[in-house]
């Protein structure tokens, strides 16, 4: 884990209940900025932009910082990153600062810069809920037929998410996402104060250990899913995406658009299955 790995702070608080009032310590999550810049150019002319700040819980903040540059379409393939760090000339702030240094000769897709990069941790990246620009990225769609699941396996994801989230149990105020392999076994897990950031921290790692794409992955986030959230998906490639909330028209309209199986609402013995039933056994349309 970079940085300083405090998730969560003790507060104190009153907690009322039928019996009164006492005052109490509890745990919350901590919640943080951290702002993304990209260096790039000659040896001898780098240049450096500020692209993104972000609102997160500290913790995997270069996974963060590649996944969320390679969603967007920005970050080449990992052999042409030079080197994450912090910025160590931000002062204070240095763990609340990230750079990703690309290669020299690299040039990264700085048409992408145009767009709004200020993301909190409710609405994700804001300004850009639009199929036909998932399609100006170059994303193709996910390849069909794999992987091919059993539809009892769903049930047991989220369970299998919860179990890795230990800063949940300690604050309740943690998302969380997991790459899962065909079979239901956990390859990789993060949690944020934001589901979105929690998906780019799981990207940022396969793609950091250049596994991207990820055809053959089950992406599980723990609560609802966005258009932002299946974008993310599309761009690591990844084939099945499990929610326990509840997805968007939107989200569901790009998953079918490309081609990936989108479940909702996996809870209490039951989903439903939105786009892609193809890839669960028995499943047809």
């Amino acid at each position: 884990m970079q940085g300083r790995s405090k998730t969560a702070q003790k507060v104190r608080l009153h907690k009322v209940n039928e019996a009164g009032a006492r005052v109490r310590q509890d745990r919350v999550v901590v919640e943080e900025p951290l702002e993304i810049r990209l260096e790039y150019g000659p040896t001898a002319d780098r240049a450096s932009k500020s692209v993104s700040v972000t609102m997160r819980t500290p913790g995997h903040d270069f996974e963060l910082a590649a996944g969320f540059l390679f969603g967007e379409g920005i970050l080449p393939g990992p052999a042409d990153v030079q080197e994450i760090t912090y910025c160590q000339d931000a002062g204070p702030q240095e763990y609340n600062v990230v750079s990703v240094r690309l290669s020299p000769g690299i040039e990264p897709g700085l048409e992408r810069l145009e767009r709004n990069f200020y993301t909190t941790s409710s609405c994700g990246v804001c300004g850009k809920a639009s199929l036909e620009a998932v399609e100006v990225m170059g994303c193709e769609p996910v390849q069909a037929g794999h992987p091919v699941l059993d539809p009892e396996l769903i049930h047991a994801l989220p369970d299998r998410l919860r179990e890795a989230q230990g800063v949940f149990e300690r604050t309740g105020g943690l998302h969380a996402a997991g790459l899962f392999d065909p079979t239901g076994t956990l390859q990789v897990a993060r949690e944020d104060v934001g589901r979105h950031n929690a998906v780019d921290k799981v990207v940022g790692r396969c793609f950091m250990d250049r596994q991207l794409p990820a055809g053959h992955g089950v992406l599980v986030v723990s609560g609802r899913v966005s258009f932002e959230i299946v974008q993310k998906a599309v761009a690591a490639g990844i084939g099945v995406l499990v929610a326990v909330g509840a997805p968007s028209s939107l989200a569901i309209d790009l998953a079918k658009r490309f081609n990936v199986t989108l479940v909702g609402f996996t809870r209490d013995g039951s989903y439903n299955v939105y786009a892609g039933a193809d890839r669960l056994q028995g499943l047809t349309g």
